[in-house]
């Protein structure tokens, strides 16, 4: 397997994303450790790796807590030996659908301050033991392309300009070490759209209709990816990113 014998934290486990890529990784041989802050999905995630074969530990994490991110990467490599990929997908608490003119400063900066201070404390504590080992993966999610005109992402967008600047400072620190440091990016994952949001089938529409293929990228695409990534058959690849969006967001 891909991923055998390499063990894996997944900060926001509990969530689509989280859980697509868990599964994937476990799928793919890796022990999971799933971090969060809401008990019942954690857990769920973890009984459908358990019953697939997998392997998986679940942990109450706030990932704004550098003591407690820090500590729980600790007692990672004390039960298995090392701590060999790290992705953070977390919520941001975004507010989208209005309008910069229309939001207030707070609920802009929320998913920026969010995004910056979890990426790095989730990155670095990885780091301090992927520097020892002189190898390790981390793995970031969520680059976007230009702004689209009608798509008001609020200060998500400028998250996801941070989190790439960011990962190209990880990349370019980290390398040395035998670290690699990608982004996943998907222009969009019509799954992980709550139900009962407002224009929800409206919006999965129009990410269909901005790609190339005719189709979005489901969550089975992110989690596959992510395991390819985070594999040794990526092993020359670091400071990049990976455009799974299916056209919808062109690399220059």
């Amino acid at each position: 397997m891909d991923l055998s014998g390499k063990n894996a934290v997944i900060y926001g486990g509990g969530g689509g994303i989280g859980s697509a890529v868990a599964q994937a990784f476990a799928r793919e041989g890796a022990r999971v450790f799933l971090a969060g802050r809401t008990p019942g999905p954690l857990e769920a995630v973890a009984e459908r790796i358990r019953q697939a074969g997998g392997t998986a530990d679940t942990a109450l994490l706030d990932a704004t807590n550098a003591r407690a991110v820090n500590e729980h990467a600790d007692d990672v490599v004390a039960a298995a030996g090392s701590l060999d990929i790290s992705m953070n997908v977390i919520q941001h608490g975004d507010v989208q659908g209005t309008p910069m003119a229309e939001m207030s400063v707070a609920d802009y900066l929320r998913p920026v301050a969010t995004a910056v201070e979890t990426i790095f404390l989730t990155s670095q504590a990885a780091a301090r033991h992927m520097m020892r080992q002189r190898s390790g993966v981390i793995l970031v999610f969520g680059g976007s392309g230009d702004p689209v005109p009608g798509l008001f992402l609020g200060g998500l967008q400028t998250a996801f300009e941070a989190m790439e600047s960011m990962r190209r400072q990880l990349s370019s620190e980290l390398g040395s070490y035998g670290i690699r440091v990608l982004t996943l990016r998907s222009g969009g994952v019509p799954e992980t759209l709550p139900e009962n949001m407002e224009g929800a089938g409206e919006i999965a529409d129009a990410m269909v209709r901005s790609t190339m293929l005719g189709r979005a990228a489901t969550l089975d695409d992110v989690g596959n990816v992510a395991a390819f990534a985070a594999s040794d058959r990526a092993a020359s690849m670091t400071a990049a990113t990976l455009n799974i969006s299916a056209g919808a967001l062109i690399d220059r």
